[in-house]
């Protein structure tokens, strides 16, 4: 995949989101707005758009929305209504490529009146001075879905280690987000894959330095990436019976 002439973001992207996190209050974000969508939004936006038909080659089911409202980027308001930390910005800019079936179900909920929650698998992109990273997987899945994926690892162990162990992923990868401390009640607590079992998120991400968010090269830097996360999503696809 040919580089862009330019890069997608720029300096100036990252000094917003370090002004950002120093003065994280609304005077000071409405009078800098326009910094805020010429250098962290305009190009994310852009990013998704050329992820698009590129994630179609990882898998059918991934969505690349551009849309800036309702799309893939994430917004920068923070949900401040139940959290004691009430600056009003998110000081990253993130962006989450879904499973189309997540949308579908929504769709479903809202014509029924029913919740219209589905867990599934979808990638993520990060932006962050510092801190970028790529990640992929299912994050805070509900009690009955991360059962589902635990009785899976148990009965396919080998599947889960060809998705997790292999070099060319391990190289890249590392899996994170939250775990238990003892042992999930029902599962052996001398069973060979216990600290898979007591992860209570399937994600696994990889950083990204500055200087490669700053790249040309950054589109195809984030698809050889989400190449290697690929047999990881179809794995939990397969442990929930989804299309991948």
């Amino acid at each position: 995949m040919a580089a862009r002439r330019t890069p997608y973001f720029a300096p100036q992207s990252l000094r917003f989101l370090r002004a950002l996190a120093r003065h994280n209050d609304r005077d000071w974000f409405l009078a800098h707005k326009a910094d805020y969508e010429r250098f962290v939004k305009a190009p994310a936006l852009a990013l998704v758009a050329d992820l698009a038909a590129p994630l179609r080659q990882v898998s059918a089911a991934l969505v690349a929305d551009p849309r800036p409202v309702g799309g893939s980027l994430f917004r920068i308001h923070r949900d401040v209504r139940f959290s004691n930390d009430k600056r009003p910005y998110k000081t990253y800019a993130g962006m989450s490529f879904y499973h189309r079936a997540t949308r579908a179900t929504a769709r479903a909920g809202d014509a029924t009146g029913e919740p219209g929650r589905l867990d599934a698998p979808g990638l993520y992109f990060h932006v962050e001075p510092g801190a970028t990273f790529v990640g992929g997987g299912i994050w805070h899945p509900q009690p009955q879905t991360l059962r589902r994926l635990r009785d899976f690892m148990v009965d396919n162990p080998e599947s889960w280690k060809q998705a997790t162990r292999r070099k060319a992923f391990a190289a890249v990868f590392a899996l994170t987000g939250d775990t238990l401390v003892r042992p999930p009640k029902g599962y052996r607590p001398d069973h060979p894959l216990l600290e898979d079992l007591k992860r209570k998120d399937i994600v696994a991400s990889s950083r990204l330095t500055d200087a490669e968010l700053l790249s040309p090269d950054l589109l195809p830097i984030l698809i050889r990436r989400y190449r290697l996360m690929a047999p990881l999503l179809e794995w939990l696809c397969l442990s929930l019976d989804l299309e991948f």
